[in-house]
Parts: C-alpha cells; structure tokens; sequence
C-alpha cells in the first residue's frame, strides 16, 4: 500500500502541478501579489496530495506569525519546503541562489520574493541575502528560513549555518523556532513514503538583543525537540 500510495503521489501532484506552476509562472506580469496568491494555490494542491494520496496528517500546535519575524525551521524533507508557502501568510523564504537561474520557475521564484543566498562565503554574498531581506521586512513579510542550510535526517542535529545569525543581528527581528517530524514519513531522497502524522511545533518568540551564541543554542535547541 505504500508503495501504490506513493506512486500515485508522484504521478499526481507532478503533472498536476505542471499547470498550477505555468499559472505561477505567468502571474509575474500582474504583479507579487499575483505570484504570491498563485503559489499558495500550487501548495494547498500539494497539502491535498500529500492529505489524500499519501495519507499524512498535519498537526499544527501553536501559531505562526503574521507580520515581519524569522522564522526558523527545522529541514527534514520536501514536505515543509512547500507546505510554509499556505501555511505561512505571504512568506519571504530563504532559498539556494542558483534556484533564481532555472528557467521560467526562477523568475516567478524572483518575483515571489525568495531571498537568495550563496553557496560561496563572503560579504557579497551576505550582503545580496541582506538587502532582500530588508525589502521583505519593508513590506512585514515574515522571513522563513532553514537554519540548517539542508535536510537532514531525524535525530541529526548539524550546527546552524551562519545566515541566520547575520538575520537576526541585522533585522533586529524576534526569532520563531519551528520543530517537525516530516523525515519520519518522508525519508530524504527516498520514493517511498509512509502515512502517518507530521507534527509541526511552533516555539515561543525569540527576543531580539542577544548575542551569537545565546541566539544560535536557542534556536538550534528548540528546533530539535522531537530529537531530544
């Protein structure tokens, strides 16, 4: 059952979802609120898909901010990369640069607002994710980021990646840590996946004003609760 489970998802949400990221796509020449609206409606598909197909639950305990905030969230497989674009209001989401050249998907990706960041080091880099993010926090979009920089698998916990220090130095933002459990069900770079129930714990607000290493052992630890 799993496997036809997860075939069906495969067939299903990709070739649907050629249409919904053309539509995507298309929206850039009416504007990011049109590419917003439009990549939310690409993602409830995928919550449908994800609900019906695959058979996993989401439960959600605590409540997402609405207005400019970090979010930091734990990265265990595809599942929330797309999930946060409906459950997140008008996410701003820290991405790989090099997603921002795939054609026609890159442009809406541009359009949408996703703040890129570099795989190489260095000030240019971190000044390029700083300045989108700046615009984001402008128009009180919350910025979602994954601090880990990757997936990883459940029970791993790597150190966080140093952009999410130079956010919350520079933005002057509280900090919302996310836990989940997606790798469970969702291996990563694995076809099979398993039904269940996702759980997605949103922690206290972080306060602005703390140093480095305060900041990084807080997030780091609430976002691995389910690993502790």
């Amino acid at each position: 059952m799993t496997f036809v489970r997860s075939l069906l998802f495969n067939i299903i949400f990709y070739i649907g979802s050629v249409p919904l990221v053309t539509v995507a796509a298309l929206s850039v020449f009416f504007g990011q609120d049109a590419v917003i609206a439009s990549s939310r409606v690409w993602a409830q598909y995928h919550w449908f898909c994800v609900r019906w197909l695959l058979g996993i639950k989401t439960v959600i305990e605590g409540k997402f901010p609405t207005g400019a905030a970090i979010i930091a969230i734990k990265h265990e497989a595809m599942f929330e990369t797309i999930e946060v674009l409906h459950l997140i209001g008008r996410p701003a989401v820290v991405a790989k640069a090099e997603l921002l050249t795939i054609p026609v998907w890159g442009r809406a990706a541009h359009r949408h607002g996703v703040i890129p960041v570099a795989r190489e080091t260095g000030s240019a880099a971190l000044r390029r994710m700083l300045k989108a993010a700046r615009e984001a926090v402008a128009l009180n979009r919350p910025i979602v980021i994954f601090p880990e920089g990757t997936r990883v698998a459940p029970g791993e916990q790597p150190p966080l990646r140093a952009g999410i220090a130079g956010l919350y130095k520079t933005l002057g933002l509280p900090v919302v840590p996310v836990a989940l459990n997606s790798g469970r069900l969702w291996p990563k770079h694995k076809f099979m996946k398993r039904s269940g129930t996702i759980n997605i714990l949103i922690g206290e607000p972080i306060p602005p004003g703390l140093g480095r290493e305060e900041i990084e052992a807080r997030i780091h630890a609430a976002i691995n609760v389910f690993n502790h």
